[in-house]
């Protein structure tokens, strides 16, 4: 998401402009599916993220307050709708393969890169709270440190201390082999 947004198209959407809404969301909702796809690394259950994160996005925009930017606001939202989606639907598990893929992968690292995302998304699901919208705003989204810190309303230091942890954990068990994930002390 970039933070080339207008404030007064966001403003326009907050007085009830339904044209300046569908703007917004036309802006980013690429951004928002390719969040929810990261976040659980199943086409349709990002696709049903993403529609729930439409409808808490239409319901939610008066609560922006040009605080912070728009972009840091909407992740936070597609992370709690992620959260709540997965709450209501009791953490399905998707063992489908065909159902991991994304358009723009290339088939001849669609095997490898499905099977590494399922588990990685596994192992983040195993680490405790915060560790696993780090890692995908960093690693997935590409934020500094300290635009995920303003994401998840943390400190800088606190963003870089659980990805430190996750290099740790994954090493871990890279050296362990046993694909059992331990929490460090």
């Amino acid at each position: 998401m970039t933070d080339a947004d207008h404030p007064a198209l966001i403003r326009q959407a907050q007085a009830g402009d339904g044209t300046a809404f569908a703007q917004l969301l036309a802006q980013h909702y690429d951004t928002m599916f390719r969040f929810a796809f990261r976040w659980c690394g199943h086409r349709s259950d990002a696709e049903d993220i993403t529609q729930l994160a439409c409808i808490k996005l239409a319901q939610s925009i008066n609560q922006f307050r040009f605080e912070a930017a728009f972009s840091s606001w909407l992740y936070r939202l597609v992370i709690n709708c992620a959260k709540d989606w997965y709450k209501s639907q009791q953490r399905h598990q998707h063992d489908n393969i065909d159902s991991w893929s994304e358009p723009e992968q290339a088939p001849e690292h669609y095997a490898e890169n499905t099977i590494y995302l399922q588990q990685l998304l596994r192992l983040l699901d195993q680490m405790a709270e915060g560790f696993k919208e780090t890692a995908l705003l960093v690693h997935g989204e590409g934020l500094s440190h300290a635009e995920a810190a303003e994401v998840l309303h943390l400190k800088e230091s606190t963003v870089s201390w659980r990805l430190h942890e996750i290099r740790k954990q994954l090493k871990a068990l890279q050296q362990t082999g046993d694909g059992s994930w331990e929490p460090s002390p």
